[in-house]
């Protein structure tokens, strides 16, 4: 009988906004250890599925370390060498038995002041490693990534979720588990083959029920379908435009034993040519709000992805909130991140009326906190299971999420809630669990790009994006790139 193979696996993940003020420092960054990470087994997450497979597939899997923040500033160094330090300390007792392969869990786009490329530096300073330089090193990473030479040339087959929002991060991550018991029972495996065309775009511009991305995501399922090609996964990588890195944009990663230059090459081209269709401007939100002083009938879904906070955004702009207040629209919501508010308004009852000070301190580009008098509706511990076990939110934090300390106030007609934890638009339970139903107001704001609509589709009449001040606006033109290679798309004319 053969023994099982011994799968060491570590996670990393952060989305870094080089543009924000500050530091995500280590405390910022949620650590298990060792066998805490099994614990994960039977959730939702991209890490549960695969513990699945691996009791299928025979495998000892050998927990290390997974440390993962919310997207924010930029990573102190301090964290990448803790994380470092973590995984060498606890991948060291199971040296001595040997280790088949390495299976990471990373997002991809993780920058810090010595490393425009953390990922691709660990994945360097992992294959310096003597016991780690032959094995296999497969997984599972985020499409937003920042993806690089050296992860290309330094792991075997890492697969992207293909679907953004990411409803499939759990069977992506499955199907890099595949691939990598494919590797260890037949003995080939795979080199990784990468292109990175000059063209960036804003998130809103990544989803993959539009265009450009649907028309690649197409493109390339048909090229991986070919499984007697020698091809084994092919991934469209559609960047994170607000890390300002030498390798930041679209990219190509196909892993093969064969050469995909052409292949490649195809993609490449047919992104450059629906370069346009990517950066799609949002309308200025004083031009949509006088649409809505009269609601039609429904929920209207006000997008704004400037303060989009799955990207790293704060999460408390407030030009949207004070349009909906100067304008006096009628029975509408909107979900604001500020700590201190939620501190002042639990100080209440239920039933009080106070004046609270909301928002606008977590970006300069905001015109600051709006003092209002409002009612105090309710507080909660902010914790709720999530509605949708396999949406883009579930990918990342498993079956529940922890918004923190909650309140509910009500400024005239406008209903405001107050999160202590930033928390992205992305499952209805958010409001659910709060005694609030989203679809009976008239108007909501969801500070967001693309990942709110696998929540809030099923529930709007119609929805429309504006644009707005805030760290992620979709005009890339303003922001002071230094590192990207030049020339590229939007930044600079090109034909």
């Amino acid at each position: 009988m053969n023994s099982p193979s011994r799968i060491l696996i570590a996670g990393l993940f952060h989305e870094t906004h080089t543009f924000l003020d500050g530091f995500t420092v280590l405390a910022d960054f949620a650590i298990r250890r060792g066998d805490e990470i099994l614990d994960d087994a039977g959730d939702a997450s991209p890490l549960g599925g695969v513990l699945e497979l691996a009791e299928s597939f025979g495998w000892e899997m050998l927990p290390t370390v997974d440390y993962r923040a919310q997207p924010g500033a930029m990573v102190e160094d301090l964290a990448v060498e803790a994380f470092w330090a973590d995984f060498l300390d606890h991948a060291a007792p199971h040296l001595e038995t040997g280790i088949d392969a390495i299976y990471l869990f990373l997002h991809g786009a993780m920058v810090s002041p010595s490393f425009d490329d953390v990922e691709g530096e660990l994945l360097q300073r992992l294959r310096a490693l003597p016991w780690a330089a032959q094995i296999p090193v497969f997984g599972v990473f985020d499409p937003h990534a920042n993806f690089t030479p050296r992860m290309a040339s330094l792991s075997d087959c890492l697969v992207a979720f293909r679907e953004n929002p990411h409803t499939d991060a759990r069977k992506a991550a499955r199907d890099a588990a595949r691939l990598l018991q494919r590797c260890l029972t037949t003995g080939e495996k795979p080199n990784q083959q990468y292109i990175h065309p000059p063209l960036m775009w804003p998130p809103t511009g990544t989803g993959t029920a539009r265009e450009p991305m649907k028309t690649l995501e197409a493109m390339a399922r048909e090229i991986e379908s070919d499984r007697e090609s020698g091809i084994w996964s092919v991934s469209v990588v559609a960047g994170f435009s607000f890390a300002d890195t030498p390798h930041t944009g679209v990219s190509f990663v196909i892993a093969a034993t064969v050469d995909v230059s052409s292949q490649l090459q195809k993609l490449s081209d047919a992104a450059w040519a629906m370069r346009e269709q990517g950066t799609a401007p949002e309308p200025p939100l004083s031009h949509v709000i006088g649409d809505l002083v009269t609601p039609p009938p429904g929920l209207t879904v006000l997008v704004e992805p400037a303060d989009n906070i799955g990207a790293g955004a704060p999460g408390d702009c407030t030009a949207l909130m004070r349009a909906l207040i100067h304008w006096r629209i009628p029975n509408c919501a909107v979900c604001m991140h500020d700590a201190e508010a939620v501190a002042t308004a639990r100080q209440f009852r239920n039933g009080d009326r106070t004046m609270i000070a909301m928002g606008g301190k977590g970006s300069r580009l905001d015109a600051g906190p709006v003092q209002i008098e409002v009612e105090v509706l309710s507080h909660s511990d902010g914790k709720f299971d999530l509605e949708d076990t396999q949406s883009h939110f579930a990918a990342i934090n498993g079956s529940s999420y922890d918004m923190g300390p909650c309140g509910v106030v009500r400024h005239k007609e406008l209903t405001i809630l107050l999160t202590s934890i930033k928390t992205p638009p992305n499952d209805l339970g958010q409001w659910r669990s709060q005694g609030l139903e989203p679809s009976s107001f008239s108007v909501i704001g969801v500070k967001a790009a693309v990942s709110h609509h696998q929540a809030y589709d099923s529930i709007a009449t119609q929805m429309i994006f504006v644009d707005t001040p805030g760290p992620c606006s979709s005009h890339l033109q303003g922001f002071p790139y230094e590192k990207v290679q030049r020339p590229i798309y939007p930044l600079d004319e090109m034909s």
